[in-house]
């Protein structure tokens, strides 16, 4: 016999909620990836790199124009598919890998500095706040518990 729990309002204005942040990620990161498409130069000099030859671009191009892309759409099926937390889980983790990466850089070469350090603000509270609004149940389990 399965057991069905009816969504109580709270519930449904989290998972509301969670749509619409999970809806904004996937825009930010479009934008971002369409920016780094249109004119990676400027870009790459706003993060502080410098790309030299093919595979420099080549690599450039996998992360900012690939991984965000991946993200996008993660976190669009996410806000599409409510019923499936797992999938919004996800998309935090992709979010919170970045600032997370940034971190363990920061212990041996230091923080970020200007734009890049907001950039990983804003990540780590989106992130953070995906999993904070996940549906009850235990995180990265596929569904939430009644």
């Amino acid at each position: 016999m399965a057991v069905t729990f009816a969504p109580t309002a709270s519930s449904t204005w989290r998972a509301r909620l969670r749509g619409q942040l999970l809806s904004v990620a996937a825009s930010a990161h479009s934008l971002a990836a369409l920016a780094a498409l249109l004119d990676p130069d400027r870009v790459a000099d706003a993060m502080g790199l410098f790309p030299v030859g093919v595979n420099g671009y080549s690599q450039f191009f996998a992360l900012y124009v690939g991984v965000r892309l991946a993200t996008a759409g993660l976190a669009l099926l996410a806000a599409r598919q409510g019923d499936q937390p797992i999938l919004g889980d996800l998309a935090a983790l992709f979010i919170l890998a970045q600032p997370l990466g940034r971190l363990v850089a920061a212990f041996a070469i230091g923080l970020p500095q200007g734009l890049l350090f907001v950039v990983s603000g804003i990540e780590l509270a989106v992130g953070l706040a995906l999993i904070g609004l996940r549906p009850q149940g235990r995180f990265l389990s596929i569904r939430p518990s009644p």
